[in-house]
């Protein structure tokens, strides 16, 4: 894909995104297919697919974004607790090559048996 027709890097447009927070590299914006209220992405301004590819500076502004994102979550929310992931790769579930973080918003009862969390990606692998 490249960066011209990519949706994440269309940052500064207002219908596409409505952004929560952001620093020199990362913003984050409510995402457009949530699966639970409140669900956010933590994206990174410039076209790098890989969270493997980021520095160690990049890494500590995500987790800034991150941090802040988390706590307008809980304060507008009021969620019980999160999941933090990253689909790292086609293969992994992403659909867009362009690094985004979700921090999905947990609520009691929102699934029968939350036991094992993101290892529930594989039926039957996170209970354990």
């Amino acid at each position: 894909m490249k960066k011209e027709d990519c949706f994440f890097c269309d940052k500064n447009n207002k219908e596409k995104h409505q952004i929560i927070a952001e620093n020199d590299f990362f913003y984050s914006r409510w995402d457009d297919f949530p699966v639970s209220e409140g669900h956010a992405e933590i994206v990174h301004k410039d076209h790098i697919e890989s969270f493997f590819d980021l520095s160690e500076k990049e890494v500590l502004q995500m987790y800034d974004v991150l941090r802040e994102t988390k706590k307008i979550i809980f304060e507008k929310y009021n969620p019980d607790a999160c999941n933090v992931g990253v689909n790292e790769g086609q293969a992994a579930g992403r659909t867009i090559h362009h690094l985004h973080i979700h921090i999905i918003p947990r609520y009691e009862g929102d699934v029968e048996n939350p036991r094992g969390g993101i290892l529930n990606i594989i039926p039957g692998k996170g209970d354990y």
